[in-house]
């Protein structure tokens, strides 16, 4: 089995910033005013979610579709772990002493820390299902992209899957969160805004991208193209050689 010198590196950071994104995103932050749609609230998870999608597109340029699913299911079990633990924590009874270094009581403490880390099972459902379906539409879009233009045009693979990932990830996230909660209109303004803001965001770091790919083929000698690869998101193992490569092609 090939050895590569920077995949742990790219899955830690992909791990944290879809853990990071998940703590932070209770908080709503003012982005200014959208022409057409007003002004634009938007979870502070967008600073740094997209990140995941950018190393998401990484992992499947570089490291092929198979290693990318694994990772992605990765994602999710740390994800899962950390939410647990956060759940574990805040069902233990506070220190009588404790206050969080800025409440009056423990009380008061222990309802701050379950309003900011507390997370409803409907919102973990949105989170967890727009997470899997955004990510996996993402790695596939990119690989099956990559045999169709033989490896050129990177920056038209990327943008190209994260239209299609971010999308899903949005519509799900967003329906299954506040259907009912909030008028349907609304719903579907924060789903075009987030899916536009979180598109952008890859778009604008595509030199980034494009560095990073170069960088990553060179030292890992590793250029795949999925041609015998099976996209079933739930296959965790992949029978006989799944990728080829193809050394010098360009990324356009």
């Amino acid at each position: 089995m090939q050895q590569y010198r920077f995949l742990s590196l790219v899955t830690a950071i992909f791990v944290t910033c879809l853990i990071v994104s998940n703590i932070i995103a209770v908080k709503l932050a003012a982005f200014g005013t959208v022409p057409f749609l007003g002004p634009l609230f938007l979870p502070v998870a967008v600073i740094i979610f997209p990140v995941s999608y950018i190393f998401g597109d990484v992992l499947t340029e570089v490291y092929g579709y198979a290693r990318a699913r694994q990772v992605i299911w990765v994602g999710f079990a740390c994800n899962l772990l950390a939410v647990l633990a956060i759940w574990i924590g805040g069902r233990l009874p506070a220190a009588p002493i404790w206050n969080a270094g800025a409440y009056d009581t423990a009380d008061a403490a222990q309802r701050a820390y379950e309003a900011i880390l507390g997370f409803t099972p409907r919102l973990l459902l949105a989170s967890f299902t727009a997470y899997l379906a955004g990510e996996f539409l993402n790695s596939f879009v990119l690989a099956r992209l990559k045999l169709a233009t033989s490896g050129r045009w990177l920056w038209l693979r990327t943008i190209s899957s994260t239209l299609v990932g971010q999308l899903a990830d949005s519509s799900l996230f967003i329906t299954v969160a506040f259907a009912g909660i909030v008028p349907t209109p609304t719903l579907g303004r924060l789903i075009i805004t987030q899916w536009l803001f979180k598109s952008v965001f890859e778009a604008a770091a595509t030199p980034l991208t494009y560095m990073v790919v170069a960088f990553l083929k060179r030292t890992e000698q590793s250029d795949p193209y999925d041609r015998q690869t099976d996209f079933n998101p739930f296959r965790f193992r992949q029978k006989g050689s799944p990728v080829d490569s193809k050394r010098n092609a360009s990324n356009g």
